[in-house]
Order: structure tokens, then C-alpha cells, then sequence
């Protein structure tokens, strides 16, 4: 699903934003990517999602090589991943079933498809009851579902979110991660990056920590009993 062969990228800063990276992520699998501040976990999703290329190395995603794809091959890539943004990126005066239907149109999804996909992600999310309401009109908890339902209208087979639970209160952040999981077990796989330690230990799985650009740990731990607030 994602593999990174001696990856580097190096800024023209003078930053290294990551040193000799190498990631396999399998597909149907669930990873935590945590780290601090300037820990590379920003770049690392920006290469995932081809904004940005390598210095050096190699990217794969989805069996693709992202430093050969050029043009409209890059567009058709990010169709084939679903992507939720730490700011969320929906359209406050569209309502939630547009937004989900925008990401369907933009994908020349037909008009029958966009009947069906709708509905099913919004239920999903378990924001179909809301579904003619106005984004706006929503809490923060609940515009993270929408974004959440948005990025799965495409049925990616691979899912990044970046910072979840950062605008949330403990419970929230526990629910929402919650669904996630549940997502991943009907055979998405999920990638979150976070800086929440606390709900990782919780939740527990495979964990990635950057720090300075560099992998320095990455194993698979149990779940705790407890959440510290």
C-alpha cells in the first residue's frame, strides 16, 4: 500500500525534513504516525499525497511510483486515496450531503452512483440524519465526520488523516478514532498522524515516531484500560 525506499527531502532552507526513511505499510493495516513539532510528519504526508516529491528515494502508493506520475495522472492518483485535513476543507454553505457529492462529481462519478455512495459513507459516519443540514451549522465533532465521510466517497483504498481529534475533548477524540478503527476493519487502511500520545497508548497498534526526520521507533504495542485525560 505505501512503501519508502531511503527517502530524503531536503528543503532549500537548509532543512532536513526527513533522513533515510524507509516505511512499509501493508494494506488493511492501521498505523499511528506520531511525533512532535518539526518531527517530518507533515512532509511525510505531503509525500504520500504527491504534493511534494523526494529529494532522494522512492515512493510507492497504491503500487504506484509517485516520482513518474506527471499531469493529470496526478489528479487521477489522489482520486484513488482519501485524504482528511486537520482543517477539514468543506464547503461551510453546502450542505453535508454536497460535500460529500461534490468529492463524487469532481470524480465524474454518474448521478446514480452519487445516489447510492452518498447516503451509504453519511450512515456510515453516522451523520445521515444530517444530511441536509448546512456545514455550518454543525459542531466541530461532526464536521470531522463529514470530512472523514468525504475522503471515503471515492471507496479509497487507503485513508490519511492528519490531526483528528486536535479541535476535540477527550471523549470525542476516543469516539472518533473509534470509527476510524472501525473503518479500517471493513478493509481500509488508515493512516493517522497525531501528537495525541495519550490516545495512542489507549487504542495501541502499530506506531511510527519521528523525530528530527528520522524513524526512531516503530513497533506494535497493546491497548490500555485507561485514558488519560
Amino acid at each position: 500500500m505505501v512503501d519508502m525506499k531511503n527517502v530524503n527531502v531536503h528543503y532549500s532552507s537548509g532543512v532536513d525534513a526527513l533522513v533515510d526513511i524507509d516505511l512499509h505499510v501493508n494494506d488493511g493495516e492501521f498505523v499511528f504516525i506520531v511525533g512532535g513539532n518539526g518531527a517530518g510528519k507533515s512532509t511525510l504526508m505531503k509525500l504520500m499525497m504527491r504534493e511534494i516529491s523526494p529529494s532522494s528515494g522512492r515512493v510507492f502508493v497504491n503500487g504506484r511510483n509517485l516520482g513518474t506520475l506527471k499531469g493529470n495522472k496526478i489528479a487521477m492518483f489522489r482520486r484513488s486515496i482519501g485524504v482528511v485535513f486537520q482543517e477539514f476543507r468543506l464547503i461551510q454553505d453546502y450542505t453535508v450531503y454536497e460535500n460529500v457529492a461534490y468529492a463524487l462529481r469532481v470524480a465524474d462519478s454518474s448521478a446514480k452512483t452519487i445516489r447510492q455512495r452518498v447516503p451509504y459513507v453519511l450512515n456510515l459516519v453516522e451523520m445521515g440524519s444530517k444530511a441536509r443540514q448546512k456545514v455550518k451549522e454543525l459542531s466541530g465533532g461532526e464536521q470531522q465526520r463529514v470530512a472523514i465521510a468525504r475522503a471515503l466517497a471515492n471507496d479509497p483504498g487507503l485513508l490519511i488523516v492528519d490531526e483528528p481529534t486536535g479541535n476535540l475533548d477527550p471523549k470525542h477524540s476516543y469516539e472518533l478514532v473509534g470509527l476510524l478503527k472501525e473503518i479500517n476493519r471493513c478493509g481500509t487502511t488508515v493512516i493517522m498522524i497525531t501528537h495525541e500520545h495519550n490516545l495512542v497508548r489507549y487504542f495501541g497498534g502499530r506506531i511510527i515516531n519521528l523525530d528530527k526526520g528520522s524513524i526512531t521507533f516503530d513497533e506494535t504495542i497493546g491497548g490500555s484500560d485507561y485514558y488519560e485525560e
